[in-house]
């Protein structure tokens, strides 16, 4: 196996290949194989990008019937059968059975190019400046992005330039489980004194997933809402990467019944791993200006195709929100059980999460560590989160088998047994 031209000529901020010094060459549903014959099982997919697992046959054949048929791959924003194709699905399939009216904007193909749109159209639509995160949110490394984003790392990285035009609230948890931190941010805004500036927008995670899988409640949310409504402050839902079926509904705020002003949607949206990204806003939000928000690669029509295909798929019914939350319970469940056992061994431990997206707590970013190269070794790529890496995460495929999800599960258990016994 050669890595030395790759250890050679890659940049040093990679980070996955560190964790995983192979080389994979293929893939299908929750298993990549190594070009020398090993197998893994994948409960990392992308980072939340492979929902419906690796080269799923269904939509890879819509993607082949199109590059075959000589369809338009690259239009900027211009009009394309693609395009009306992927709208219609995703207003017939998921706007019309939520009873959803939202216009769809399509910057650039990445998370963060949908976030920076996103609290720039706050900023157009009510013409106030400032946007409220939460801590430990995630929202992307550009700058504006950035600015919402709580984890040291990537701030310390912008060069001495300092981040802007944001600031952070107690996300749901964060001052303990007897303390409702919203108290604190109702508080400030009606403090004349309080020294937070009406928000244009509040963005949050519903499910925050670099942050450590914090979850936040149901009644908290709605409370949330609430808030944003009685201050006319628009409220923005990154759900990135808790969205398109992660938490075993669409949409992650489906649970909390709330609806968003603006929602950002990337990394599955397009069933297939291609860069997708979309913004979508209450129709009186949209204040654009043409050209005024726009990019390159916007619009990448493989990726309308993809993420249609993908839509018809999985979501003209509710077999896979299903099927997701009863995976959801099994790995909830093997999760306590390791935690359980890491607790009698003095390493307190505890799970957390919804739907598929959930983690594992061990309190320690070394015995996190730990655990995760042990399981490597073991034949399983799992990767962790937190604001010290404390938190083992699992975003294995929605699609994933029974036996494969199985399978890691056991492969996880008994490497926490290997790696602190």
């Amino acid at each position: 196996m050669q890595t030395q031209i790759l250890e050679r000529m890659e940049s040093d901020v990679r980070t996955y290949s560190r964790s995983f010094p192979v080389v994979f060459s293929k893939a299908q549903g929750a298993r990549l194989h190594t070009e020398d014959g090993q197998r893994y099982i994948d409960f990392l997919a992308g980072a939340g990008t492979l929902n419906y697992g690796h080269n799923n046959p269904k939509i890879k054949q819509a993607l082949v019937d199109y590059i075959t048929s000589d369809g338009i791959v690259h239009g900027l924003d211009m009009w394309t059968e693609a395009k009306r194709d992927y709208l219609e699905t995703l207003e017939n399939v998921i706007f019309k059975p939520r009873n959803l009216n939202y216009k769809v904007h399509l910057p650039g193909p990445t998370g963060t190019n949908a976030v920076e749109a996103a609290i720039r159209l706050a900023r157009v639509a009510t013409g106030r400046h400032h946007i409220v995160s939460f801590t430990n949110g995630f929202h992307g490394v550009t700058m504006g992005s950035l600015a919402t984003t709580g984890n040291r790392k990537f701030r310390e990285a912008t060069g001495g330039i300092p981040t802007q035009g944001a600031s952070f609230v107690p996300f749901d948890g964060y001052m303990g489980d007897h303390v409702d931190t919203l108290d604190y941010f109702e508080k400030l805004l009606g403090d004349n004194s309080g020294g937070l500036d009406r928000p244009a927008g509040v963005i949050i995670e519903t499910v925050q997933g670099e942050g450590g899988i914090n979850v936040a409640g149901i009644d908290w949310l709605k409370r949330l809402e609430q808030i944003c409504r009685d201050h006319e402050i628009l409220l923005i839902v990154d759900d990135i990467q808790a969205g398109c079926g992660r938490t075993g509904k669409f949409f992650s705020f489906e649970h909390a019944g709330i609806t968003p002003d603006i929602i950002t949607n990337s990394k599955s949206l397009s069933g297939y791993g291609l860069p997708f990204a979309h913004v979508l806003m209450r129709p009186e939000l949209d204040k654009w200006k043409p050209g005024q928000y726009n990019g390159t690669f916007r619009g990448f029509a493989l990726a309308f195709t993809t993420a249609a295909a993908a839509l018809r798929e999985y979501w003209s019914n509710d077999v896979l929100e299903r099927d997701v939350q009863r995976k959801g319970r099994i790995v909830e469940d093997r999760f306590q059980k390791i935690a359980a056992w890491l607790s009698e061994k003095g390493h307190p431990a505890s799970e957390r999460g919804r739907g598929l997206m959930r983690g594992l707590d061990v309190a320690s970013g070394d015995i996190a560590d730990k655990i995760t190269a042990q399981a490597f070794k073991n034949g399983l790529i799992i990767e962790t989160c937190g604001s010290d890496g404390q938190v083992i995460k699992c975003l294995c495929p929605l699609t994933i088998s029974d036996e494969d999800l199985v399978e890691g599960l056991d492969i996880l258990d008994a490497s926490a047994k290997e790696a602190l016994s």
